[in-house]
């Protein structure tokens, strides 16, 4: 077995570094094994990586008993939860690509053999395969793990967004003050990311799908000892890996990718997984298109519901079954002799998976929906693209027209919502939010959730060239490309403009003259820039449109 770091310690030239390591206490049996880097994204201010101090230890228990010394550094870890409603979300998206270029500087500054990715979250889990894909050397990602859903409310286990459903409710005096007030201490029961499929168990569970995780591990709750042997396993793995001459790239192919992707339309994924999975897939030199989630999603039965398409949590799904369940039974649509960490196939890992709850996973001959977990819609209104999330829209709403209200930002368009100046029919339109002009794309939950609150979730509509959260229901089309800041036709949308949403016929349309549109797009004027400084400013200027995963390009 060759292993890069084996030239860092080599005598006599070695020396230098050999007593950089060893004034860190580390002895000469340490420097004679592979050295296995730990991107661990711990911190104390995200619920989802508060537990990964904990899981780390027993991922270098399990790095030491296979032969490999391990070695931990830090990498960042932005909440989207507290971050929302706020300048903050500019921060969360483009910190996807921080994270992929800190991981890939640490590693190869310090020439590590192998890595183990450790975190949970919307842009972290990305921005770490981004990484691994990047840096083709063996790794393996472990999740933290979901949080267990809380107290019941409005029929179903609460989760974190419960909070924001409320407010909408005590304003409407649905609740009492002192009801909101006990959400509070009960919705979050304990650390973990979000319970619900969010991006981040969705991102967790398209790890898996991938193939970059240990079968079943993605959705193992965050206080579970199974989550400390699953850690400690794939600890073990890695090295194996490295023995093995496993590399990332083996992994993240087109194979891995569309497993993924289907995997993400069987469970109803979050629209987010467009846009990681593009950069995922970028920084693997697969040339993946938004068309191809059309396609793949058109053609995958949507076989397991959860919150927010349904009362059950990820946990939930976990105990049914989880991904390796729903992986075997849309293993007839996947490529099944795809290449996992295990070493093994797909095929090989699933073998033995079994549905134990069908009332959250279905089976292929009777799915929730005969396709179209995630779908993309194209129009006058989105000439390249836009994406949608069919599995959490009732179905009475997957047409629907309406008049436009125009918001050229999330604030001001949650303003009007809290004032109750959107009313039922009403597309409300929110632009200049997208990669560029936003710049970060924030997203969209606020919005939806206080209409949710209000009773018209059902009765209005969003469209923005911002994202939406994984836990968004209601009517919502998000990712609109081009932008309104690189002048795309939702810059030029009126208030009392017509505006139809039709996902059965994946059309976004502006009732609006071609003539008119274009005349109207020669008026239009580029808004001044919201940051003149710092990476926000850097990141406008660089990001990709939605439609290329809003990817800072770095090939040449």
């Amino acid at each position: 077995m060759f292993w890069r770091s084996k030239n860092l310690f080599k005598r006599p030239q070695g020396a230098g570094t050999r007593c950089l390591f060893k004034s860190m206490g580390y002895s000469d049996v340490d420097l004679e094994r592979p050295l296995i880097g730990i991107a661990n994204s711990w911190n104390q201010l995200v619920p989802g990586h508060y537990n990964l101090n904990h899981v780390s230890d027993y991922v270098k228990q399990g790095i030491r008993q296979a032969g490999g010394t391990p070695v931990e550094f830090g990498v960042i870890a932005a909440c989207d939860g507290v971050a929302q409603g706020h300048n903050g979300m500019h921060c969360i998206l483009p910190t996807r690509d921080l994270i992929a270029n800190d991981i890939e500087m640490m590693v190869e500054a310090h020439r590590l053999d192998g890595i183990v990715l450790l975190g949970s979250c919307d842009k972290i889990v990305p921005g770490m395969l981004m990484a691994a894909a990047r840096l083709n050397i063996p790794a393996i990602l472990v999740a933290g793990g979901p949080m267990e859903g809380g107290c019941e409310f409005d029929g179903r286990a609460a989760d974190v967004t419960s909070i924001t459903e409320g407010l909408a409710m005590l304003k409407k005096g649905k609740i009492t003050q002192a009801q909101y007030d006990a959400l509070e201490d009960s919705v979050g029961p304990g650390c973990g990311s979000c319970s619900f499929l969010g991006t981040a168990n969705t991102m967790c569970c398209l790890a898996e799908g991938l193939g970059m995780s240990l079968p079943g591990s993605a959705t193992i709750p965050a206080t579970r000892a199974d989550r400390l042997r699953a850690a400690q396993a794939s600890g073990r793995q890695i090295v194996t890996l490295l023995e093995q001459d496993i590399t990332a790239r083996q992994i993240i192919n087109r194979k891995g990718i569309e497993n993924a992707i289907r995997l993400n339309a069987a469970i109803g994924g979050s629209t987010n997984a467009v846009l990681h999975m593009l950069a995922v897939a970028y920084e693997a030199d697969d040339n993946l298109r938004v068309d191809d989630f059309e396609e793949l999603s058109r053609t995958t039965p949507h076989i397991a519901k959860m919150n927010p398409a349904a009362a059950a949590n990820v946990p939930d799904f976990h105990a049914a079954g989880g991904v390796p369940a729903v992986m075997k039974e849309i293993l007839p649509l996947l490529h099944a002799d795809a290449l996992t960490v295990t070493g093994k196939t797909v095929a090989e890992n699933v073998r033995d998976a079994a549905i134990r709850n069908s009332a959250i996973i279905r089976t292929l001959a009777d799915p929730w929906s005969v396709g179209g977990g995630l779908a993309v819609l194209k129009g006058n209104l989105a000439p390249n693209t836009a994406i949608t999330k069919p599995a959490a829209i009732k179905r009475q709403m997957h047409t629907f027209t309406g008049k436009a209200r125009c918001f050229d930002s999330e604030e001001a368009a949650n303003r009007a919502i809290r004032d109750g100046r959107v009313v039922e029919g009403d597309v409300i339109v929110i632009r200049y939010e997208g990669p560029k002009g936003g710049p970060g794309m924030r997203e969209m939950y606020q919005s939806m959730k206080m209409l949710y609150g209000q009773g018209l979730a059902l009765k209005t509509a969003i469209i923005t060239d911002g994202r939406f959260s994984g836990t968004n229901n209601g009517c919502f089309v998000g990712h609109i490309s081009p932008e309104a800041a690189e002048g795309g036709p939702l810059a030029i949308v009126r208030d009392g403009d017509e505006i139809t949403i039709d996902i059965p016929n994946r059309n976004l349309h502006l009732h609006v003259a071609d003539e008119e549109i274009a005349r109207r797009l020669t008026l239009w004027q580029r808004p001044e820039p919201k940051f003149r400084s710092g990476y926000l400013a850097l990141y406008a200027r660089l990001a990709e449109s939605a439609d290329k995963g809003a990817v800072i390009r770095h090939k040449l």
